[in-house]
């Protein structure tokens, strides 16, 4: 009698969820690099209903229910993102598959789509407020001033042509094993394959993946579910209260 709870009560559970990563993408529109989150779910394994049909125990079947809607995934739609012309030396964007590495004071390393880098307080090129960028063997890139040049490869030279470094691009076989930490930033259990078959523009970054249309779309639909559970569960509530009440009175 009261299972038509759950059923409510975890819509409204999973919807918030929803529009929680629908507000996290649009406030990250800004963000350059930043990769859009989608959130499926599901229902739990379907609950097999039966009931005992004499002394020997031989069941009947009544048929299949599914109980409650159930987080199941989040995904990360890595897509590439509009490339957009900045004209500050220190911005960089990646054409195609891969990452630049970041490496914060406690020597955590992370990936990032993000190429609106500057110099820290040592010279070091690094994304602000975290962490250094790392060049293709994983050390962090001394530049000390932003009057650099960078070809296609990621190579950085002085106005006179001195070489300076080079920005590390890395690749994972299977982009579904980063995570996205809660900095926006991606974790992995391996380290990436540093890369040189790729295109970095300097002075462009990546603008957001996100769809600022469909994530509107989605989350008009993800608030209307939202709102349609919770009016049926008052409907529900009331129902019970007066079921209750009469059987009482019999």
């Amino acid at each position: 009698m009261f299972k038509g709870f759950y059923n409510l009560t975890s819509g409204m559970l999973t919807q918030g969820r929803n529009l929680d990563i629908i507000a996290n993408n649009m406030a990250n529109v800004p963000t350059a690099g930043s990769k859009t989150d989608r959130y499926t779910f599901s229902t739990f394994q379907d609950v097999m209903w039966k009931r005992v049909g004499n002394m020997d125990r031989k069941y009947t079947d009544l048929g299949m229910q599914s109980w409650i809607t159930a987080p199941s995934q989040l995904y990360t739609d890595f897509e590439q993102g509009a490339i957009e012309e900045t004209g500050q030396p220190l911005d960089f964007a990646i054409e195609g598959d891969g990452f630049f590495a970041l490496e914060n004071a406690d020597g955590e390393r992370v990936y990032t789509r993000n190429g609106n880098f500057s110099l820290d307080g040592d010279g070091y090129l690094w994304l602000s407020s975290y962490g250094r960028v790392l060049d293709r063997d994983g050390n962090p890139i001394r530049l000390v001033t932003d009057r650099i040049e960078g070809d296609d490869s990621g190579n950085l030279f002085t106005e006179n042509g001195g070489y300076l470094g080079s920005i590390g691009v890395f690749r994972f076989e299977d982009n579904g094993e980063l995570e996205k930490n809660d900095y926006g930033f991606f974790v992995a259990q391996n380290e990436g394959e540093a890369v040189t078959d790729i295109r970095i523009h300097q002075k462009w970054v990546e603008r957001a993946n996100v769809d600022l249309v469909q994530q509107m779309t989605s989350m008009i639909t993800a608030e209307r579910a939202y709102q349609s559970a919770a009016e049926v569960t008052k409907i529900y509530d009331e129902l019970i209260r007066k079921a209750t009440e009469d059987v009482g009175r019999l």
